[in-house]
């Protein structure tokens, strides 16, 4: 009995190690060009982009397989859609804006089950259907408004806290949403996406969960967006 225990210790424990592998050349980039308040460093960052590269090229050669988990398969997509996201951005820099470029969440970047992939199809087709509202959150669209992209990879073995922290610390950004007990001013993520968040209740059912705040007043209002590139300043 213990030859077949031993064997699913063997392949559990590579499988996490094949995993941290991949994304640990993604954590030593975010390490280096993002700083803690999620802001990056695109002018140096653009000077070098090796690591950004063979971290897309490992992307590339080690697709999701059948026996992953949902937790593996989802730090694969958030992590390949905030790298592909980067190296979108220093394709086109310099520039202001991510809108600056030509339908940038329409171009095809990568290659998955013999079809080819863009930032769009990632999120709705794949995170998306995954069906944790909070994916929001993590990806990042090189934007003042989205959510902070992190200056950690995700990692399958930490991705709920991880999500949860990403959530809490967008619904605490003051700059992003405004929650007070008798004022809801929120990011127009939620309005975006509000097949992902549910009805009005629902929504303001999981900000006060993840923002620990209880409203008097449940009337909600949309911010506007600053599509401005999040840059180091």
């Amino acid at each position: 009995m213990k030859t077949p225990l031993i064997i699913l210790f063997i392949f559990i424990s590579l499988n996490f190690f094949s995993q941290r592998s991949i994304h640990e050349r993604w954590n030593i980039e975010l390490n280096k060009y993002v700083n803690d308040q999620g802001q990056v460093d695109y002018i140096n960052w653009s000077k070098n982009t090796n690591g950004l590269n063979a971290y897309i090229s490992v992307l590339k050669k080690n697709h999701p397989k059948k026996h992953w988990t949902k937790n593996q398969i989802m730090t694969y997509w958030i992590n390949a859609y905030n790298a592909l996201t980067i190296k979108l951005i220093l394709n086109n820099f310099p520039l202001s804006s991510i809108r600056d470029i030509n339908d940038p969440w329409s171009k095809k970047i990568i290659d998955y089950d013999s079809s080819s992939y863009s930032l769009d199809e990632i999120e709705h087709k794949i995170l998306r259907k995954m069906e944790d509202p909070r994916i929001h959150f993590a990806i990042n669209c090189a934007s003042i408004s989205c959510p902070k992209l992190s200056n950690l990879a995700y990692m399958p073995n930490k991705l709920e806290k991880q999500l949860e922290d990403a959530t809490k610390h967008f619904l605490k950004d003051s700059n992003k949403n405004k929650i007070i007990e008798n004022e809801i001013e929120i990011s127009k993520i939620f309005l975006w996406f509000k097949e992902d968040f549910g009805n009005t209740n629902s929504l303001l059912n999981f900000i006060e969960e993840h923002s620990s705040i209880k409203f008097n007043n449940r009337k909600v209002k949309y911010l506007p967006y600053n599509w401005n590139l999040n840059i180091i300043q």
